[in-house]
């Protein structure tokens, strides 16, 4: 046995280091060091930077006007970009004219909108925010707010100052109260009284109607209530509205409104 246990150890001796050689050569890779902890005010310091400035930026719309055209509240362009695409927009009614560079908002996407105004159906059409002027540029800017303002007179929106009475019962509010309630009225009916000032008919299967009653504050936006209804009340009728409250709504393409009444119903 003194012969076999000698074998053993030397048996031992020959093969453990080339075994350890094999499995150093298919270890697996050492763990990777942990990234360093950050301290909460270098977090801060680091959300506190500003955005770059691309980031900030939304997409536009850049090209040449093909055709142009009027139609109830909105101009109606056919643009035509640098890579030749060609595609239909409509924006709040602006002074533009064939040959014209221009740069539009970004916007939502349409199909087979049919015009009442035009009696015309587009296949595809974008409803963008508006002609985008250069805020050093007064002629560009006079002229591109110039149908904006033309087409608000047209509308019945008078520049005489606007004096409702706030609507009786249950959930009544002025059009001030609900910016300053928007919190707590999230979610619940909403009963306001005001004069209409525009109807805005058949966008995304509804009808928008701006309301004001003279609370609110016209530089904060306060002063003009947005609701979507399928009825059509017409431009200087003083009416009680009563529909659905919602704040931050969010319908896509940077169309975020901060207080819109949904499914809504008028009375005189």
């Amino acid at each position: 046995m003194k012969w076999q246990s000698q074998w053993l150890t030397l048996a031992s001796m020959l093969l453990l280091p080339a075994a350890g050689y094999c499995f150093a050569g298919y270890s697996a890779k050492p763990p990777r060091e942990a990234a360093p902890a950050v301290s909460p005010e270098a977090a801060a310091a680091s959300e506190a930077q500003p955005k770059a400035d691309n980031e900030e930026k939304r997409p536009t719309h850049v090209g040449k006007v093909l055709e142009t055209m009027h139609g109830g509240e909105y101009t109606y362009i056919k643009l035509e970009k640098a890579n030749g695409e060609t595609k239909w927009f409509a924006v709040p009614v602006a002074e533009v004219k064939v040959g014209d560079q221009v740069e539009l908002m970004q916007g939502m996407e349409m199909g087979q909108f049919k015009s009442k105004a035009l009696n015309r159906t587009f296949e595809s059409i974008n409803f963008s925010g508006g002609v985008i002027v250069k805020e050093d540029d007064e002629t560009i800017k006079k002229k591109a707010h110039k149908g904006i303002v033309a087409d608000a007179a047209k509308d019945g929106a008078s520049a005489e100052p606007i004096k409702v009475e706030r609507a009786t019962g249950a959930d009544s509010y002025t059009i001030a109260e609900v910016f300053q309630k928007k919190g707590e009225l999230a979610g619940r009916k909403v009963v306001v009284r005001g004069k209409v000032v525009k109807v805005s008919e058949g966008i995304m299967g509804k009808n928008w109607v701006h309301l004001r009653d003279g609370s609110g504050d016209a530089a904060k936006g306060t002063h003009n209530l947005i609701a979507t209804t399928q009825e059509v009340p017409a431009v200087g009728d003083t009416i009680t509205l009563k529909g659905d409250f919602f704040r931050d709504k969010d319908f896509g393409s940077g169309y975020l409104y901060d207080v819109i009444v949904e499914n809504a119903t008028f009375t005189k």
